[in-house]
């Protein structure tokens, strides 16, 4: 099991494979997205990447998940962590709440599993800090100049629990060594930082603190604003076991249950918009954390609402935030949504000028993401002319063709051809060209990973999938690396060999324990090939076909020996060697390769 996994799990070994084995996995899949059922085999519409098509098998026997159109695999577990946006003990923990299994902590995972509260712990620590010294030091004035042009109160501060990072280089580093924080947890949780002597200082000096927590609560990490001097506007926490930017939305902790009941979340540019939308009875914003939004982000949005609303203001910086993200591709699953304010106006302006009617009207009266992408296409070009309309149609097929659903496709047609004056069926024609041209992309993308399996010599791919299935027709006749040229495949046998060879005669491997977890790139490659839906040959053909290969090896490799000693002189270890590669012709003439 890798070494992240055992991270973050703090309970018997025991205990998890209970919650495996009560737990189906066909009937875990089929809570979030649609299965289709074929004697024993099943297939799903693949929940990691946009299809209409099911292209993910679900093995529940070995399982196991894999789809063959995005390469997603893993176990029930990883399943629910990359489906709900949980780390292995929590969804380890929703499983057996699911299944009514009582799970008992093992003392020595349990010490890894502290490492995160002990990063916790750290930043918790820091946020009390920042904020005391928000509100009584001395050199926080500018700070609480600042917040108090915000028209931030107490109250305000308190909730989102706001702060000031003095200036001085080693404040909070002394403060966390008389709270018993260990110089390493602090610069684990992005806290401080050594410079070339190995001397420790804080990482955040003179800025207000924006504290960020994860969905449960839990805070991670930091957005920091400058006060004055030089420096980035904003400074956010490095990457840390706690603090994934890719994987954090601020506020959201805040806004989930508001977001539910109302199934809309808003997403703005900043943490002070956030703040502004909640201060206006709107508690349903977020903000990303100095990245665009991306698909790990919607994947955590799509556990709490299916209308994410974009909110930026209408210059061009605001519009191109709205589409960061998004140039390659529609989520089709999704009402996403871009609501215009006035140019120039962020939403934390247009309340402050006590405009909060505006900001629900431009929600009230957001457009369709594909429409704003599309109308955004067809305003670069020069309508006037015939060759503008031409392009700025192409242009918007391109986009319209990226949909997944053909559907919305066609609903857009009309609309792209009245905006140029094209026909509609020249539109259409130009989309079918543009889904043909990304299809194309697709393949090249997936071409490296057909590539490789392409390149494996087949009868060894089927000699392993064979080793892997624990086949009585591979115990017991001495199949070792050598039965392998493919590296990968012979780093896959050897990974996997001894596991199974322990494993009583006949009986099926559970894949999803023995690889579920696995991150390694054998891992993957062997839960690909545990999930190849292609019938096999005879089992005994495959197995002599594959000893027959290696015995073939074996006589070329000896009879290179041979000449090679009997040039050095080296007549009685040819002699023997010849004794040898006569056995191994021999063996090859029983075997009799199998057309």
């Amino acid at each position: 099991m890798p070494g992240g996994t055992l991270a973050a799990m703090a309970y018997r070994r025991d205990d998890i494979e209970r919650v495996r084995a009560a737990t189906d996995l066909v009937d875990l899949v089929a809570e979030v997205t649609k299965i289709r059922r074929s004697g024993r085999s099943v297939m799903a519409v693949c929940p990691f990447h946009q299809e209409k098509t099911p292209s993910m098998s679900v093995d529940p026997g070995r399982g196991l998940y894999h789809c063959f159109g995005c390469g997603k695999s893993g176990d029930l577990f990883r399943f629910v962590q990359e489906t709900q946006a949980l780390d292995f003990t929590d969804a380890l923990e929703l499983l057996a709440r699911r299944s009514g299994i009582t799970l008992h902590r093992d003392p020595e995972a349990a010490k890894q599993r502290s490492r995160r509260e002990a990063l916790v712990a750290a930043v918790s620590e820091a946020v009390d800090f920042y904020l005391e010294r928000l509100k009584t030091a001395p050199d926080a004035a500018s700070a609480r100049k600042y917040l108090r042009s915000r028209e931030y109160d107490t109250a305000t501060v308190d909730t989102f629990s706001l702060g000031y990072s003095p200036d001085q280089g080693e404040t909070l580093i002394r403060h966390l060594r008389d709270k018993s924080i260990p110089d390493d947890a602090s610069v684990a949780a992005g806290l401080a930082m050594r410079n070339r002597t190995g001397r420790l200082y804080d990482r955040f000096r003179g800025r207000v603190m924006f504290p960020i927590f994860d969905v449960r609560g839990d805070p991670v990490g930091f957005g920091a604003r400058i006060l004055d001097g030089d420096g980035p506007k904003y400074l956010n926490s490095p990457e840390t076991p706690l603090y994934r930017k890719s994987g954090l939305l601020y506020g959201l902790n805040w806004a989930k249950s508001e977001v539910v009941r109302s199934n809309t979340v808003v997403v703005v540019e900043g943490y002070t918009d956030v703040i502004a939308l909640h201060k206006a009875g709107m508690p349903i914003a977020v903000a990303t954390c100095g990245t665009a939004l991306g698909e790990e982000h919607l994947d955590i949005l799509r556990r709490f609402t299916e209308r994410v609303v974009l909110m930026f203001d209408a210059d061009e910086a605001g519009i191109g935030a709205s589409l960061r993200g998004f140039e390659r591709s529609v989520p089709g699953d999704l009402d996403m949504r871009v609501a215009s304010l006035p140019m120039g106006r962020d939403p934390a302006d247009v309340v402050a000028d006590g405009e909060v009617a505006a900001v629900q009207n431009a929600i009230d009266v957001s457009v369709p993401l594909l429409e704003f992408r599309v109308n955004k296409e067809l305003d670069g070009f020069n309508l006037e002319e015939r060759e503008g309309r031409s392009r700025a149609m192409r242009a918007a097929a391109a986009l319209v063709a990226r949909h997944p659903d053909p559907v919305v496709r066609q609903a857009y047609l009309g609309h792209i051809s009245r905006g140029t004056a094209i026909p509609e069926s020249d539109v259409a024609k130009a989309v079918d060209v543009a889904i043909a041209a990304q299809r194309r992309e697709g393949k090249e993308s997936e071409r490296s990973t057909d590539a490789v399996s392409g390149s494996q010599p087949p009868v060894e791919r089927d000699l392993l999938r064979l080793v892997l299935d624990n086949s009585q027709a591979v115990r017991g006749i001495g199949i070792d690396e050598h039965w392998f040229t493919d590296p990968m495949l012979k780093a896959g046998f050897a990974h996997v060999a001894s596991n199974i060879a322990a494993m009583p005669r006949g009986q099926r491997p559970d894949l999803g324990a023995l690889l579920g977890d696995d991150e390694s790139d054998i891992g993957a490659a062997l839960r690909s090939l545990a999930m190849d839906v292609r019938p096999l040959e005879d089992e005994e053909v495959v197995v002599r076909t594959a000893q027959y290969e290696m015995i073939e090896r074996e006589i070329s490799r000896s009879r290179l020996e041979i000449a090679s000693l009997e040039r050095d002189g080296k007549s009685q270890e040819a002699s023997d060697r010849l004794e040898q590669l006569i056995g191994l012709e021999r063996r090859r003439i029983e075997l009799r390769r199998p057309d």
